[in-house]
């Protein structure tokens, strides 16, 4: 598939999780068959006043790429603005987070409040859209609430303001991240319009993501959760769409020298010091289903150096 002029070769792209997806992380998914990753959403607002920290999130490296670059705000000028920005930076596709159900997103206006404002939306895409060169796509929930399920509309709304390809995740911002995601509602986005489709929602195998192909139509699935400690699920993936095959089980040797590649680049790129303290949740998620998983989950909160997440693992593998 394509957005815009933006390749994409293969089956599975990474979401942009707050707090996860960061560099390390995504160069990690890109090295296990991550065809597109979209990077953590930054303030509008952020980048426009300069805060370091936003401007920090707007980092790519050439290895993650095709990579995306996903902004967060409700006021289209300071959206075309902070895009103008981002720019800079060489992001293959800028993404506006039209999803995201956090609180303090929502009630700024921003994420998934703007389901409830289909103009605002098409507005805020033609004024990235003209900003910028490089292809503009969003991301959408199923609607706000039950009761304004607008996903087909928001979508139809945001192509003709220019969008080169929609993300839908199958729930409304009142179900958050339960229950059961909604397929069905990507199928209806996908028939309505003519630019690409990605779907997102309970994803966490490759067998789900074969099934999200064939009930949705959609042009590419997108992993958020289901990677978590689980890179390796986007070579899953590879080996079962692309080449009809199942990928050989993931031995506990290759969780942790996943884990321990993975924390070197997190303390690479944030230093030693905070590095690990990101390293924690990352380590409590690749001991998921080894043994004595809760009591490795209650160490790696502790750790506070690589040497000491180092000798936990060796406990591991011998």
């Amino acid at each position: 598939m394509k957005i815009g002029n933006v390749e994409i070769n293969g089956y599975a792209a990474l979401a942009p999780m707050a707090g996860v997806a960061d560099r390390a992380f995504r160069e990690l998914c890109a090295d296990f068959g991550a065809a597109y990753v979209v990077g953590e959403m930054v303030s509008s607002k952020g980048i426009v006043y300069n805060s370091e920290k936003s401007l920090e999130l707007l980092e790519l490296t050439e290895s993650e790429r095709p990579a995306a670059v996903q902004l967060f705000g409700c006021e289209p000028d300071v959206m075309a603005e902070a895009a103008k920005i981002a720019e800079k930076y060489n992001p293959n596709v800028i993404d506006i987070n039209m999803g995201c159900p956090a609180p303090k997103i929502v009630c700024s206006g921003s994420g998934s409040a703007l389901m409830k404002n289909p103009e605002l939306c098409g507005e805020i895409v033609t004024a990235v859209k003209e900003a910028v060169a490089v292809p503009v796509t969003v991301k959408i929930r199923k609607g706000w609430d039950k009761n304004s399920i607008n996903a087909v509309e928001v979508a139809k709304i945001c192509e003709q303001a220019g969008a080169s390809a929609v993300t839908v995740h199958g729930r409304t911002r009142e179900q958050q991240y339960m229950p059961t995601a909604d397929w069905d509602i990507i199928r209806q986005v996908k028939e309505a319009v003519n630019i690409p489709v990605i779907g997102n929602g309970d994803i966490t195998t490759a067998e789900e993501a074969a099934k999200m192909y064939e009930t949705t139509n959609c042009d590419l699935v997108m992993i958020g959760r289901g990677a978590l400690g689980n890179p390796w699920i986007f070579r899953e993936i590879e080996m079962l769409i692309g080449h009809d095959r199942p990928s050989m089980p993931v031995s506990n040797a290759e969780k942790i020298s996943v884990l321990l590649r993975h924390v070197q680049r997190l303390c690479k790129y944030k230093g030693e010091y905070n590095g690990m303290r990101e390293a924690r949740k990352h380590a409590a998620w690749y001991f998921k289903g080894m043994h004595n998983a809760a009591l490795l989950r209650k160490m790696s909160g502790q750790i506070e150096k690589f040497d000491d997440l180092v000798e936990l693992c060796k406990t591991i593998v011998s």
